[in-house]
């Protein structure tokens, strides 16, 4: 009969990680408005020109519109006679590939995003290295409450702890993350590869070139009347 104890403590461990991160989190981000970081980045938004904003925030939400991620039908061209084929023209290989970069970009972003999350979830060594770092960010902000921490005689400040904890942080989150990086970016590279070569999607080059009509439509019958209907100015 099979003991269900080490099950429950793995989830028990997992629970508290995600609750150690959880209140970092939280916690950094309090430590962030206290320290005006929020002024300082309305001050340099402040400065930028408004038709700067306004372009940069329509490119950003041209780019990414839910309606340019394509359905599953439409991905792997269900139902259509032909949807993967070795292309061997290259100047039609080159213009299937950047049709298809401009029509699956964001399923390929989604793609990769899946993978990332996939690869993490199964390695709990980069998962417990987080949870560690995590604590280790709860520990500063606690310590530095008062706005300083002594270290071996040594009094830091706040500032000088986080800023420090800052390059720990991304020393410790590169090795942590190197071979979830590189494992997704080769898995999401080679499938994607795959589609970008394989998909012929040429029955939906139309889309890009959608026009979005809008207004009321105005039939004036006197003039196209007689041309519509020969046949009624016959006695």
């Amino acid at each position: 009969m099979s003991n269900p104890e080490p099950n429950a403590s793995s989830a028990s461990d997992s629970v508290s990680t995600i609750s150690s991160i959880m209140g970092a989190m939280s916690s950094v981000k309090e430590k962030w408005d206290a320290s005006g970081g929020n002024e300082v980045i309305s001050n340099v938004s402040a400065r930028i020109p408004q038709g700067t904003k306004d372009y940069l925030s329509q490119a950003q939400q041209d780019f990414l519109n839910r309606e340019n991620l394509k359905g599953v039908t439409v991905y792997f061209g269900i139902g259509e006679e032909r949807p993967f084929y070795v292309e061997k023209v290259p100047s039609l290989l080159m213009e299937r590939i950047r049709l298809n970069l401009s029509l699956f970009y964001l399923n390929y972003m989604l793609l990769t995003a899946v993978l990332f999350v996939l690869t993490l979830l199964i390695s709990p060594s980069a998962i417990i290295g987080i949870g560690l770092l995590g604590l280790a960010w709860m520990y500063v902000i606690k310590s530095t409450q008062s706005g300083s921490m002594p270290i071996y005689g040594f009094s830091i400040s706040a500032k000088q702890a986080s800023l420090v904890m800052a390059v720990i942080s991304v020393v410790v989150l590169m090795y942590l993350l190197s071979h979830v990086f590189w494992w997704t970016l080769f898995s999401s590279g080679f499938l994607i590869s795959l589609h970008l070569l394989l998909r012929d999607a040429s029955m939906h080059k139309d889309e890009e070139d959608k026009i979005d009509m809008t207004g009321d439509l105005d039939l004036d019958t006197s003039e196209d009347a007689a041309f519509l209907n020969p046949a009624s100015d016959q006695v």
